[in-house]
Formats: C-alpha cells, sequence, structure tokens
C-alpha cells in the first residue's frame, strides 16, 4: 500500500513508522527541515520538505498512485485543502485529516465534508478523542485503560499490577482453576518497556501492565480479581477548561446524572464562556497549582482528578497536590513522551497519551481486511485489534489448537452474536465472529492477511 503522510510531527512520524515497518511505501511531507531529517534519519521511508497542500509537492510525493493520505499537520487549514487537491487532482481513494478547530465540526455544517464539497473520507478530532478515552476509564476505577469491542460485549483492560493484586506471581494456566466461571483472558503484559504474549506458564509481577479480555457482564468480578473493587468516581475535579475539558463536562453531564463535576480554568474570559455551555459543572477562575483554588474544588475529598490543561508540568503538578490533599485518583493527560517512565513513580494512577490514542484512530481505517477497531498500545509496541471471520479465512472451521499462529499473536475473546466466547484450545472460529486479538507489532501484517477478503469470497 502506498501512503502519503502530511506532517512529520508526533503523529505523523508514528504513523509512518508503523506503516513503514509494515513495509508499505510510505512517503512523509513537512514544512520543517528538522523533522524531515529526522524522519528520514530513522524511518525507512521518502521524505519530502515542502508544503503538503500543493499539487507539485504531492505529485512528487506520488499522489498519482497513492492508495492513501493521511493530513495530520499542525493546521486544519492546510490538512482540509491537501485532502481535496489529493482527490480533485490524483483522485487518491482514501483520505483522513486532523481537524481540531470546533468551528468547522458543528452538526449545521455537516454538509461541510462531503464528497461534493470537501471530500474527507475521516476526520479525526483529538480532543473529542481524548476526552472519549478519559470517560471510559473513568468508567472502570482502578484500570489504566478501557477499550470497548464488539459492540461493547468485549471490553479489553489495562491494569498495573501493584501491591493490592491477589493473583501476583501466579501462573496465568492456574486462573482458570481459580476463577472457572470468569469470562477473561491474559492477552499482553508490558514490563520494562517490553510486550510479551503470555504462555500458561508465565506469571505477572509487580509493576507490570496487564491487558486482558472480559466480557462487559463480568467486569466487575475481574477487576475484583485484580484487587480493585472502587466504586465509580462522583466526585470529579477537571483542571482545564479548553476543548477536552469541555467535551469530558459535557459527557458527563449528558451521560452519567450522579457525577458532580467541577472544573478549574486558568482564563477568567475561558472560564465565563465554559461556564455558559454547561449546566451542572461548577466552574472556578483560578491557577490549579493554587492551594486556595483545590481547596475551594474541595479536591481534598475528590474521587477523580482530571488534568487536560494545555500543559503538560501543569497536569502533572496539579495532579500530584491533589493526590497529596487526600484526592483518591489522578489522570493526567501527557503529550512529552519524555515524561511516560516517570509518572508512575510519581503517583499518578493513568496517563491519557494523545498520540497514542490518534495514531489508534487512523489506524483503523489504514488496517485492511476486515478489521473493524483498532487500539495501539503506547510507543506502538503492539495492537489491539477487533476483526470479522470471513468462510475464506484460515482461522475459520479448526480448532485453535491446530492453527499455526504466528508468535507475538494471540485470541482473546470472541462474540458469536449475543454469545461471548473466551478461547480455549480446542475452540473453532465460525464464519462472521467477531474476533478481538492481541498482537505485538512485528505480526500486525499476517493477522490483516488472515481476514483479507479473498477473490472466491465473491
Amino acid at each position: 500500500m502506498k501512503v502519503i503522510v502530511c506532517g512529520a510531527g508526533q503523529v505523523g512520524f508514528n504513523i509512518a513508522r508503523h506503516l513503514a515497518g509494515e513495509n508499505n511505501d510510505v512517503t512523509v511531507i513537512d514544512q520543517s527541515v528538522e523533522l524531515i531529517r529526522k524522519v528520514a534519519d530513522q524511518l525507512n521511508v521518502q521524505a519530502i520538505v515542502g508544503h503538503a497542500s500543493r499539487p507539485d509537492i504531492l505529485e512528487q510525493a506520488g499522489a498519482g498512485s497513492a492508495d492513501m493520505l493521511v493530513a495530520v499537520t499542525f493546521a486544519d487549514e492546510v490538512n482540509m485543502v491537501a485532502c481535496q487537491v489529493a482527490h480533485s487532482l490524483f483522485n487518491v481513494p482514501t483520505k483522513i485529516a486532523r481537524v481540531r478547530a470546533q468551528g468547522y465540526l458543528q452538526p449545521i455544517w455537516r454538509d461541510l465534508f462531503s464528497r461534493d464539497n470537501l471530500p474527507i473520507d475521516v476526520i479525526i478530532s483529538p480532543e473529542i478523542e481524548i476526552a472519549r478515552a478519559v470517560t471510559r476509564r473513568l468508567q472502570v476505577p482502578g484500570a489504566i485503560d478501557m477499550i470497548p469491542f464488539a459492540d461493547d460485549q468485549i471490553r479489553v483492560i489495562a491494569v498495573r499490577i501493584d501491591e493490592g493484586c491477589p493473583i501476583v506471581e501466579t501462573p496465568l494456566r492456574q486462573l482458570t482453576e481459580l476463577f472457572p466461571d470468569l469470562h477473561i483472558r491474559i492477552m499482553g503484559i508490558v514490563s520494562d518497556g517490553k510486550v510479551t504474549v503470555p504462555g500458561g506458564d508465565d506469571i505477572m509481577n509487580y509493576g507490570d501492565e496487564v491487558y486482558f479480555a472480559v466480557e462487559t457482564a463480568h467486569l466487575t468480578r475481574a477487576m475484583a480479581s485484580f484487587g480493585h473493587e472502587e466504586k465509580e468516581a462522583r466526585r470529579i475535579v477537571i483542571v482545564g477548561g479548553g476543548n477536552v475539558g469541555l467535551f469530558l463536562a459535557q459527557a458527563l453531564e449528558e451521560d452519567h446524572p450522579n457525577v458532580s463535576p467541577k472544573m478549574i480554568e486558568m482564563s477568567k474570559e475561558r472560564a465565563q464562556d465554559v461556564a455558559e455551555q454547561l449546566d451542572r459543572t461548577v466552574v472556578l477562575h483560578g491557577d490549579a497549582l493554587d492551594r486556595e483554588i483545590l481547596e475551594e474544588a474541595n479536591v481534598q475529598s475528590a474521587d477523580t482528578v482530571v488534568a487536560v490543561a494545555n500543559d503538560d508540568e501543569v497536569n502533572i503538578l496539579a495532579s500530584l497536590l491533589a493526590k497529596r490533599a487526600g484526592c483518591r485518583r489522578a489522570i493526567t493527560l501527557i503529550n512529552n513522551a519524555t515524561y511516560g517512565p516517570l509518572i508512575t513513580s510519581l503517583g499518578i494512577d493513568v496517563v491519557v497519551n494523545p498520540r497514542a490514542i490518534t495514531v489508534s484512530r487512523i489506524l483503523e481505517h489504514v488496517r485492511r481486511g476486515r478489521i473493524r477497531s483498532v487500539h495501539s498500545l503506547p510507543d506502538g509496541l503492539a495492537e489491539v485489534i477487533e476483526a470479522e471471520a470471513l468462510e475464506t479465512s484460515p482461522l475459520v472451521g479448526v480448532p485453535l489448537n491446530e492453527i499455526d499462529l504466528p508468535p507475538g499473536m494471540l485470541v482473546g475473546a470472541i462474540a458469536r452474536g449475543e454469545e461471548v466466547i473466551i478461547p480455549r484450545g480446542e475452540t473453532v472460529i465460525q464464519a462472521h465472529d467477531r474476533i478481538v486479538m492481541f498482537t505485538v507489532a512485528d505480526t500486525v501484517k499476517k493477522v490483516e492477511k488472515m481476514f483479507a477478503v479473498r477473490l472466491e469470497f465473491f
């Protein structure tokens, strides 16, 4: 597949890295000589310095034969024009654009991005995606990540193994004996920055991040087995009244009537603007690093502080101050990946990585075959994929223990109509099953081929 990536920032770089690592033909365009030099030095891609929306630059990048254009520059307008030029002049089949400014995304302007106007196939709004990701984490106290699959019949949960975990250092094969009726399967373990797909003799150690698939109806029991029996947060303090904070507060007001949100916003003008758009949220104007403001927000008795300001340092410090004051849990938005290794040692419970969220959304549309959903782990270590099995798939009609699955891939759960199956060795996948699997980065291409639509299907 030939892909043009417009923008060599963090998201563009990581999309290019993902695709180039899977032997796709990738070209990256950016105005910054430094960013393009970094791309050229570190990735096996073609790198071009130039304006991504200009026809001559897109032609130089090979737009005439491209299968997809992904526009993730810092300017919404450049992203939109690049998609328009790619469509009108080069007939690029699939065009994805990141659009941050909410003025373009209002429902009253929905016709703007129709095929007759601005022909963009997929629009990604990072702020909305981040707010949704935070909301999902709030739904499952104790989880550091939660991703719904198969119409929310299955959830993949990430937890950090801490001192309260009763099954630490227990061989995984014994979990079935300990919890015979619990529909759960451990799919991946991240330890010291490395990811493994575990076998029955593997164990979970303190500090590991564990990804497991569970039938949604069994979620409470599954979390309890890891030592997490916290109640869903009701007293929430949001730090930052930008688009992410606003969308989060609106979601809480609409979907969680029992939640009492409070928000702290540094800008007086923005605080007034946000307050006018919210009904139940108390909006406080002030510095989230000011102890008096934190006390006024009653952070000492809050269940969760969600720090989503535009400044990483403010988010980190506000989270730590809130925890020190007595807040039970901190969810923190951090853009700078270099802070990652420090976070858990500081006491922050959950890190929200905007780059990983945006990359996941884009990969959903890049992946081929009958792949319905993709969630990328931070740093691209692995992916959790949901795919539909077709009659021609090599997975169909054969017991799993007789299939030569590629190393680094594990089937975590199967949705068959209204039934959820946690697979064992003798499980047989049927056509049209929706399969949730964990796969390390090196194996993704092989997984795609397993779910590709072959000619004999038609």
